[in-house]
């Protein structure tokens, strides 16, 4: 595994959990507003942790940490992610993993071994929509796989688009809200831009516009709320 970047310490990105965050390089979508994009384009130019300098880390936080979130890029292209993991999970630690969706049979094998204990899922678009937002063609029925392996309850888990309003319309996000009816939890992310987007000159759907979406698709999901709008 390509491990290249490490956040000590995060209270946002493993919901109720004091976690480490581990990025790992390389990704198989190109998505243009992707906000990481040194992972997805340039994880080969970056420096790289060993994985025993990572595991010896977490073993001695283990009286601040409760959980490390794995992200990315996009963890499961590696076939090593299990035995990672399972590494970590030997230290105590609950384990959140963050993915797009595309390796269904991994994510299952995640799921079933219970080597994950929280999965966040990026719903890009609706799925007829997927190839262009992407930015690559992307074979839709394994991002239908994962969502339905997710639902099935097997892990806490949540859904989560980050709407541009160059790619994204209101429309479009009602419909991804019927496609995950019955989800457990659904966010609506800002856009937020910065220098390491892939490409720039995108913008964020206006505040009202999110808020109005999060009420209307509580008809769908349970659990709808925006992030990133104050």
């Amino acid at each position: 595994m390509r491990i290249c970047g490490l956040n000590k310490t995060t209270l946002l990105d493993y919901p109720g959990c004091v976690a480490a965050t581990v990025f790992v390089g390389g990704c198989n979508f190109r998505c243009p507003f992707c906000h990481n994009g040194d992972l997805v384009l340039h994880s080969g130019d970056m420096t790289e942790y060993e994985e025993e300098e990572l595991i010896s880390f977490l073993k001695k936080r283990k009286s601040v940490l409760e959980g490390v979130c794995v992200t990315g890029g996009e963890p499961t292209l590696y076939e090593e992610l299990p035995s990672f993991i399972a590494k970590i999970k030997e230290l105590g630690y609950k384990v959140k993993l963050d993915t797009n969706g595309s390796n269904p049979k991994m994510l299952q094998k995640l799921m079933n071994d219970n080597l994950v204990d929280y999965v966040a899922m990026d719903i890009k678009a609706p799925i007829l929509e997927y190839d262009k937002v992407c930015g690559v063609p992307v074979d839709v029925e394994k991002i239908e796989q994962s969502v339905r392996f997710l639902k099935a309850g097997k892990v806490s888990y949540e859904f989560r688009t980050t709407i541009v309003s160059e790619l994204h319309t209101k429309e479009d996000i009602v419909e991804i809200g019927r496609w995950l009816s019955g989800a457990e939890n659904y966010y609506l992310q800002s856009y937020q831009e910065t220098a390491k987007n892939i490409c720039q000159g995108f913008s964020a759907m206006d505040s009202e516009s999110l808020f109005e979406l999060e009420k209307e698709l509580q008809q769908y999901i349970k659990n709808v709320k925006v992030r990133g709008v104050e």
